[in-house]
């Protein structure tokens, strides 16, 4: 599997955005919903990246730089046909990597708390991610859970 930096232009990409959003609507609510769209990713301080198996798109991240120190997981996906292959797994090694060859010290992410989210939750866990208050400019919601990862 590669793992590339991503300018958000192909069509694979953008349609596994496309289904990362409609599936995040029709789990939390709308004013629960935190997934950023293509456009909003472009922004100058996400760094996008898609995981291919051969000429098929596996997955893909974002990093959102918060601070010269803190940032942001979003956007984690994995295509439905890639799932249970470690995908993302190897995403997040990736992120890893990449984060602290940057210097930030810690990734934080937003995740749902529905049912739906559980494989998520045990991903981040098993990777060393724990619980945490809102960070940014998050506010308590009983739809959100928020974790934290220390690069140190």
């Amino acid at each position: 599997m590669e793992i590339k930096l991503d300018d958000l232009k192909g069509g694979e990409v953008i349609a596994l955005l496309r289904e990362h959003l409609a599936d995040m609507y029709a789990t939390s609510p709308p004013e629960s919903v935190h997934a950023l769209d293509v456009d909003a990713l472009k922004s100058p301080d996400i760094t996008f990246f898609s995981a291919w198996c051969g000429d098929e798109l596996a997955g893909c991240v974002a990093l959102k730089r918060l601070s010269n120190t803190e940032a942001e997981l979003k956007s984690m996906r994995t295509a439905t046909e890639h799932r249970n292959k470690g995908v993302g797994s190897l995403l997040l090694r990736h992120i890893y990597a990449f984060a602290t060859a940057q210097g930030f010290n810690n990734i934080s992410l937003e995740t749902g708390t529905q049912d739906y989210f559980v494989p998520a939750h045990q991903l981040y866990k098993k990777f060393g991610f724990v619980d945490c208050a809102p960070f940014a400019d998050y506010q308590l919601d009983p739809n959100s859970r928020f974790m934290r990862l220390d690069l140190q």
